[in-house]
């Protein structure tokens, strides 16, 4: 579903990703984990085409799409739910919502929301409030499903569980299990290491704007160098 092949990207003189390589195929989960500063989210943002790249290739369902507008790639199914969720805190949880579907014209849009409504069911009692009056844990759960409202074929989440109690962590990580179940490729970046690694088929470790290792997900928990630099055990 996704190839990306030597992805370089720069703020300024400073180089953050040097050369990255990976692929996520159709129906997977794979997690991307580093520490602080890897350059995990500048490759979101690349793939979204937000981030500017100064070379590489992406090709999403057999198209080079490097060049295409942000907008452009939503079209076609790649989607993000950026981190620090980003809502539109003046609007309501079902604007919210309804605006994740802007590129859509099809009549499944309201058959869409009450499934996002069944995912996250406080979404569902409060989608009247302002967005901006949600708890932090709410908010993640309304950013993850106005990025399901684009209908996306491969869904780019940025630290889904970051700043969450363990209950609420719990909760998002079942509805990206329920996604893959629904036929929702993810690609995940995350801090919490242990917690990407539990709901992933494969993944792949970063550093330093670097792959360095990527293989299953249960081989890269049970790995030496990872649980004693991300899993915190020796």
């Amino acid at each position: 579903m996704l190839e990306v092949c030597n992805l370089r990207s720069a703020y300024g003189r400073i180089e953050v990703l040097k050369g990255v390589s990976l692929s996520v195929q159709a129906g997977e989960v794979v997690a991307l984990i580093g520490s602080n500063g890897a350059g995990k989210t500048t490759l979101l943002r690349a793939l979204s085409g937000v981030q500017p790249m100064t070379s590489g290739e992406i090709t999403f369902l057999g198209e080079r799409v490097e060049r295409l507008a942000p907008h452009a790639r939503v079209r076609r199914g790649l989607l993000q739910s950026p981190e620090g969720r980003q809502v539109f805190g003046p609007l309501t949880v079902e604007d919210n919502l309804r605006l994740g579907a802007f590129v859509r014209r099809d009549k499944k849009i309201e058959q869409d929301r009450d499934r996002v409504f069944d995912m996250f069911p406080v979404l569902r009692e409060k989608r009247a409030q302002l967005a901006g009056g949600l708890s932090g844990g709410q908010q993640q759960m309304l950013a993850i499903g106005r990025a399901l409202m684009g209908k996306p074929k491969l869904l780019l989440l940025d630290e889904p569980s970051l700043g969450l109690s363990p209950l609420l962590v719990d909760q998002i990580l079942s509805a990206i299990a329920s996604m893959r179940a629904e036929g929702v490729t993810v690609l995940v970046v995350e801090q919490n290491a242990s917690a990407a690694l539990d709901i992933a088929d494969r993944g792949y470790v970063i550093e330093t704007g670097r792959i360095v290792l990527t293989g299953k997900a249960s081989d890269l928990r049970s790995n030496p160098q990872v649980k004693d630099a991300y899993l915190g055990v020796g």
